[in-house]
């Protein structure tokens, strides 16, 4: 399988400690910046009731859910507090020419 690399954003398009929605296709995602200026991706959508995670609260390397308030560990998708239990999928990133980069497959 080859690998599949989307433009997303550029990298002034996203604060440090932010996240910004990124729609391609008939899938959403989810783009964050770290305080230390890394680029990090997950599924956009938060696994308890499909609220866009774009819309979430920021802090350190968790994502809090606008709904319900469940946080994930955005760098690994792990789920770190109720109601949400299922982890978030997590896709490579990279930056290129200003550009930020997820890789799809």
């Amino acid at each position: 399988m080859s690998e599949e690399w989307i433009k997303t954003c550029g990298v002034d398009d996203i604060e440090p400690e932010d996240v910004l929605r990124f729609d391609h296709g008939e899938r959403t995602f989810a783009i964050y910046r770290s305080t230390d200026g890394k680029f990090f991706a997950t599924d956009g959508l938060c696994t308890h009731q499909n609220v866009h995670l774009a819309g979430g609260f920021v802090m350190d390397n968790l994502i809090e859910c606008p709904k319900h308030n469940g946080r994930f560990d955005f760098m690994t998708g792990k789920a770190k507090g109720a109601p949400v239990c299922v982890d978030l999928k997590t896709y490579p990133t990279k930056v290129e020419a200003g550009a930020v980069f997820i890789c799809l497959g």
